[in-house]
Order: C-alpha cells, then structure tokens, then sequence
C-alpha cells in the first residue's frame, strides 16, 4: 500500500508569478472572429431554399438560395451569398434587385439598383444592367450589360420610346 510522505508535502500555498486573467463574456464575445458574429438583424434565405416572387423589407437580407422574382429593400444592404442565385421575374420590367448597397458574390440575373454602392465579388456573375452612384468589380467576377453612374441621388431614368416632342401638322390634302 503506499503511504505519503509528511515530509514531501508543502505546507505554503501556492503563488502565482503573474496576475491570472479570467475572460468575461463579453471578451469572449469581442475575440471571436467577424465570421462567426452574425448580426441579429439580418435575414437570410439559406442554401436550398427556393422563393418565388417580391421580397420587400427594412433588414438586411443574405440570400445564400434562390430568388425566383424581385427584391426591394431600399434603405439596407442585399448580399447575395456565394451559393444565391437571384432571377428576375420575366414579365418584370423594373429592376430584381432594390437596395442601398448590394454586394453579389453569387448568380444575379436582371437589371439592380443601388442607392449607394455595388459590390461584384471575385467569383460574381451578373447579367443585367447596374444603376447607382458607386460601383466596385473585383478581378474574376463576371459581369455583362451597362452601367449607369449616377450623381447626388438622382431619380433612376425609366427607360420610354423614342417620342417626339413636337409633332408637326400634316400637309393638307385637297380633294
């Protein structure tokens, strides 16, 4: 059987060397990678999911599925994450998507408009044409159709046929 030694035994107790430091919460909040932090606010539409027809909302909206129709949020972000894919509705004349700032590091298919920026990420594909005041296209994205710059926030031009202002009487005819 064995039987401790009285003598090996310490009778101080122990002192650290330097100052041991606990983390709070709220360190352990603010350590963590932007990655993981999602903000509690946004919504998304995960991978795999399908929606078809007009999304409208006041929250940031990350789109990691399928659109089949329009978004319109004006005052907020839209990213479409790398697996969204965003179809504009065929009979739709207007743009698939209406925000203030839209990020696409995804599919979009259709006419966007931004109030503030847009932001084609290295492996975006957009096919339609961009309206907004600032726009961002990293190396890699794909991007096919016009973009319009605009200036201090001046109403989006709708486009209309050609119709000239003033119509000249037609000769008279004489019978």
């Amino acid at each position: 059987m064995w039987k401790q030694k009285s003598e090996s035994v310490s009778s101080q107790p122990f002192v650290p060397t330097e100052p041991v430091r606990v983390p709070t919460p709220l360190q352990t909040a603010d350590v963590r990678p932007n990655a993981i932090r999602a903000r509690v606010d946004q919504a998304t539409i995960a991978k795999g999911i399908v929606v078809r027809g007009d999304i409208t909302g006041t929250d940031p909206l990350h789109v990691d599925g399928t659109v089949e129709g329009t978004i319109h949020i004006p005052g907020e972000r839209v990213t479409i994450g790398h697996d969204g894919n965003v179809v504009a509705a065929k009979d739709h004349p207007g743009p698939c998507i209406t925000a203030r700032e839209i990020v696409i590091m995804g599919s979009v298919t259709g006419s966007i408009v931004a109030s503030d920026r847009v932001d084609l990420r290295a492996h975006a594909t957009l096919a339609g044409d961009v309206s907004t005041a600032r726009v961002s296209i990293e190396d890699g994205a794909y991007f096919r159709g016009g973009i319009d710059i605009r200036r201090d926030d001046a109403p989006v031009a709708v486009q209309t046929p050609d119709i000239p202002q003033e119509i000249e009487p037609a000769d008279p005819v004489h019978v």
